[in-house]
């Protein structure tokens, strides 16, 4: 049985992204907020649910558990996408890519909460 296209890119990306937060954790250590503490921590915990939700997505079984784990541990990112317009210089560019990152977590949270319910 073929995965719903909202599971399938919902593990591709949680999926490749924990690859970069393991193997170049510095790519996403600026992103957390210095009051959380030690940044690189954080960042391979992060990894560390990214894959394991993946897995959870990956198996018949499991992928409504990987549904609100993937609706969790997005919601749980918005803090550091938050904490980007602290930080950011105030140029167009990375003000821009700030300004998109944090809308497209509602697509992304609607998506997993249709796998959790079931309706994907």
């Amino acid at each position: 049985m073929r995965k719903p296209p909202s599971v399938t890119w919902l593990g591709a990306l949680l999926g490749g992204s924990w690859v970069l937060h393991l193997v170049r954790p510095r790519t996403y250590q600026w992103l957390v907020p210095p009051e959380l503490g030690d940044a690189r921590a954080w960042v391979l915990a992060s990894g560390v649910a990214e894959i394991g939700t993946a897995a959870l997505l990956a198996a018949p079984a499991t992928r409504r558990a990987g549904g609100w784990a993937a609706a969790g541990l997005l919601l749980a990112f918005v803090p550091a996408h938050l904490h980007t317009f602290r930080i950011v210089p105030r140029a167009a560019v990375p003000l821009a890519v700030s300004g998109v990152r944090l809308p497209l977590q509602v697509p992304m949270v609607r998506a997993a909460l249709r796998v959790a319910r079931g309706r994907a």
